[in-house]
């Protein structure tokens, strides 16, 4: 049996069934996590990768990581992970390159290729949000930013064991 975590009271259009009436921040912010979606599987398509290869990419440009830290990232095992890898090698997207300290583990580079895929295709969407971004005060961004951050502890509650 899966066990669910509960918040000690649900909020009010929640216990009325009524998705509609949830506050305008609410609705912004499961429209975002929708587009964010749809962004992805596009993204991936254009780029003729699968989803999880684009993921992997994206982590990839964000920091240095080994093969089974893509297997926990993406919750897949170490054989779907060398799989994953393994194409983006392939297609020139990533290199294999032995760990500066531990020479028996790997680390995972990302390459030119690779970056440019990512961002080429993100490219449209990374300036519209630096544009948005601009034309909030440093207060405003303050107060962007408090909410978004507590809406990620939120989405994180779900991932809990």
């Amino acid at each position: 049996m899966t066990e669910h975590h509960q918040p000690d009271a649900a909020p009010s259009w929640v216990a009325r069934g009524q998705e509609r009436s949830q506050p305008p921040t609410l609705l912004a912010l499961r429209d975002l996590v929708a587009a964010g979606s749809r962004v992805t599987h596009v993204v991936a398509r254009r780029a003729g990768l699968s989803e999880t290869e684009l993921v992997t990419l994206e982590h990839l440009s964000r920091e240095q990581i080994g093969p089974a830290e893509v297997a926990r990232r993406l919750e897949v095992s170490t054989a779907a992970a060398t799989g994953i890898v393994d194409r983006l090698v392939a297609r020139g997207h990533v290199e294999r390159r032995p760990h500066d300290l531990d020479r028996r583990r790997t680390d995972l580079h990302i390459t030119d290729s690779g970056r440019g895929e990512v961002v080429g295709h993100l490219m449209p969407m990374f300036a519209a949000l630096d544009q948005h971004d601009a034309s909030f005060t440093e207060e405003e961004k303050a107060v962007v930013e408090r909410y978004l951050r507590g809406a990620t502890e939120a989405f994180e509650r779900v991932l809990e064991p």
